[in-house]
């Protein structure tokens, strides 16, 4: 009761103010002509390193420029004193994309909008395409009241622009990925566009640095004649430029004009000509592949300094294998080649529609300018708790699940908020009670302003969660679905958290496929579970059907004949009854013997399974395997942070909730958009769930990361794949 109480007091705090999660206070500093990184650090009493852990522009002992703006941390956590405010205000509304910091577009006019009953402000904005913000800034009651049935409204007119004029289509931009050691003046050379159209394009660049980071990602205009139809990709080949190159030399190497090998790398035109030890661009000549086979085979990018030994280490396979596959290896190994690589190869790596990722240590990559704003939904019933009377409440929390399930997962993602925040990244966190009641949440989201929302994390029930999803997709917002694995409608921006039946059900019978040598599978599936009877003849052809007769009991005479004694008995028991569990095992445990050996499967391990009636012990004996969601856990760091937090220990939904938090909050460090980095990062695990996230064609994102656990020795022990 103790938990409870602590999370739903903290709950109520939240439902009054907005958290914010600050790990540690920072301050800016405008560099002056003559300062060094020394008498700055000295200055607000931080260490030169801490000044340049927040500053990778910057290097020891290099002379910092006049008006270059450093991030600097606090000595104790306390705010730092400014020589000017606006100074700290430009520098915030930079980072954090606040309208305010962008120049506002002046009306041409007004027209009058009487407003209609259950009209809101959203669809008037829809109506007349404009902001919410811009029917506010005209109309300044609405900061403060809400929208009334006859209120007459001044609705600002701005200029039309040309549909043959808008900024961005699509279609015809792309993601451009920061190379090392490149400028916003060479990208914008590159693509024939002014820094100016690079800021317009790309809004949450700061405009106070030029500083870029490798591997950043820019929207960028496609080249001209990159977006043609069914064209060929262009691949490019990197050059070192040697001692005393000319483009005389260069055009005979590669035939390409010094015009041609500007365009490609305008790093020249900056840098005062061609200079040894430059790295070109260069197009790579065309090499017949044939078709690309992504059913027998995965692709990876060649990384810069990777070599044909490190290659073969990571995916184990030769030299010789890899030129088979890769012709075009004959002429070297350099970045950015694709290399064709055998399906079944596996090693420290994800890989996602055919395409081999590094695996990336969210940790080691988050960006601590990256702020995310988390919000959250649930169905806490605060409405229905009298905390003034603790058997009321402890009896409403036994008594009602989606309140138990709501302060669980709520519990562990705050300390999930805890954890982040010692890595140094700021969370702004809101919290809502939804009091299951759509009214109530259709109300919180008029009211909550969902623009730079990073996710929302909730509801727990499909309704609402389909009414937050349509209204969060007008703004772009993905919304979390802690405890569903699926819904009947297409809701693009959805992260379904729990793994589905079919995807536990294709792990089981993937695992025991690459597990089974020669055992002999028998199948026992109730009437219910005809279809996965069917799957599973399919996977395992030649098994043999033992059916359940009327009473639900098993012939012992008839699984008794096909029991094998020159190898193991594999069973797959697939039911949702618990007195069909309990018979079974009780009946393959007593056929256990020196001369038969017996294991028990299931691809859906459900209530029937934990029923009081079925022995554990029983199970145990058969090393009964099935597939999960999550795993058990031991003592360990979390476990211990929760008890510490509140004075007991964690439940599933607490568990769950830490993880999901943790994994939402390290993407949203490393990208500032869940979406992006869910494409870039594979599979990662936590305390008790994994995660990994990929997009259906036609609806939302699934995780597809489950595991295995079996019963050995009276104990549930994870089974590696």
């Amino acid at each position: 009761m103790k938990i409870y109480r602590k999370v739903i007091l903290t709950t109520f705090l939240l439902m009054l103010m907005s958290i914010n999660a600050v790990a540690q206070k920072f301050t800016t500093h405008s560099v002056k002509a003559g300062e060094t990184l020394e008498s700055i650090a000295k200055r607000y009493n931080v260490s030169e390193q801490g000044i340049l852990n927040y500053n990778k522009e910057i290097k020891k002992g290099q002379a910092l420029r006049a008006n270059t703006i450093l991030v600097i941390p606090s000595a104790n956590g306390a705010a730092v004193k400014k020589d000017s405010v606006s100074e700290v205000n430009t520098l915030l509304q930079a980072l954090q994309g606040d309208e305010s910091a962008t120049q506002q577009r002046e009306p041409i006019g007004y027209t009058s909008h009487r407003t209609k009953r259950k009209e809101t402000l959203f669809g008037i904005s829809k109506q007349y395409n404009i902001s919410e913000d811009e029917i506010k800034r005209y109309n300044k009651e609405l900061y403060s009241v809400q929208l009334k049935k006859g209120m007459i409204l001044k609705i600002p007119k701005y200029k039309r622009v040309d549909p043959s004029e808008k900024a961005y289509i699509e279609e015809n931009y792309e993601i451009y990925r920061v190379q090392p050691k490149e400028t916003r003046w060479s990208i914008a050379n590159k693509y024939g566009i002014t820094i100016d159209s690079l800021l317009v394009l790309n809004p949450k660049l700061s405009k106070i640095t030029d500083y870029l980071s490798s591997g950043q990602e820019l929207l960028l205009p496609k080249i001209l004649g990159s977006s043609i139809k069914d064209q060929e990709t262009q691949l490019y080949n990197s050059y070192t430029v040697p001692a005393k190159q000319t483009f005389y030399s260069l055009e005979k190497k590669f035939g390409l004009t010094a015009n041609e090998i500007i365009a490609l790398n305008p790093e020249i035109k900056e840098r005062g000509g061609l200079k040894e030890g430059m790295v070109l661009r260069i197009p790579a000549k065309k090499v017949e592949t044939g078709e690309v086979n992504i059913e027998n085979y995965n692709f990876y990018e060649v990384k810069p300094k990777q070599t044909e030994f490190s290659l073969t280490r990571k995916f184990g396979v030769t030299y010789k294998e890899l030129l088979e596959l890769n012709p075009e290896l004959k002429d070297g190994l350099k970045a950015g080649m694709v290399l064709k690589l055998p399906k079944a190869q596996t090693g420290n790596f994800d890989v996602k529609n055919a395409l081999i990722l590094d695996k990336i240590n969210l940790r080691d990559s988050i960006n601590i300018l990256n702020r995310p704003k988390l919000v959250f939904l649930l169905p806490f019933r605060l409405d229905r708790l009298d905390l003034n009377n603790n058997e009321s409440t402890k009896s409403a929390i036994e008594n009602r699940k989606d309140v138990k399930y709501s302060l669980g997962l709520y519990s562990g993602a705050m300390v999930a908020l805890d954890s982040i925040a010692k890595l140094g990244i700021s969370v702004d966190v809101k919290t809502y009670d939804t009091q299951l009641d759509m009214n109530r949440t259709k109300g919180i989201l008029q009211k909550e302003n969902l623009i730079g929302v990073s996710a929302i994390f909730g509801p727990l029930e499909a309704k609402s969660l389909k009414e937050v999803a349509l209204q969060a997709s007008e703004y772009g917002v993905p919304v979390v679905a802690p405890l569903t694995d699926k819904s009947d409608l297409s809701l693009n921006n959805v992260f379904f958290a729990l793994p589905s039946e079919k995807v536990m059900e294709e792990h089981m019978m993937t695992y025991v496929e690459g597990l089974r040598t020669k055992e002999n599978v028998i199948i026992i599936a109730d009437q219910k579970n005809k279809p996965t009877e069917s799957a599973l003849l399919m996977k395992f052809p030649g098994a043999k059907i033992v059916a359940l007769k009327e009473d639900r009991t098993v012939d012992i005479d008839k699984i008794s004949k096909i029991l094998s004694m020159e190898t193991e008995n594999w069973v797959f028991l697939e039911t949702d009854q618990a007195n069909v569990v309990y018979h079974v095992g009780s009946l393959l445990n007593s056929l256990i013997s020196k001369e038969i050996g017996i294991r028990l499967f299931t691809t859906d391990k459900n209530k029937a399974f934990d029923s009081e009636i079925v022995s554990y012990s029983h199970l145990s004996n058969l090393r009964f395997t099935y597939p999960s969601a999550s795993r058990e856990i031991g003592e360990n760091s979390f476990v211990q942070s929760y008890r510490k937090k509140y004075g007991a220990d964690p439940d599933a939904y607490a568990i769950r909730g830490f993880d999901l938090t943790y994994d939402l909050l390290l993407k949203l460090a490393y990208k500032n958009d869940l979406v992006i980095a869910s494409k870039l990062v594979g599979e990662t695990e936590y305390v008790g769930n994994k995660f990994n996230f990929n997009k259906d064609i036609s609806s939302g994102y699934y995780n597809r990361a489950s595991y295995i656990l079996g019963y050995e020795n009276m104990n549930i022990i994870e089974l590696k794949d």
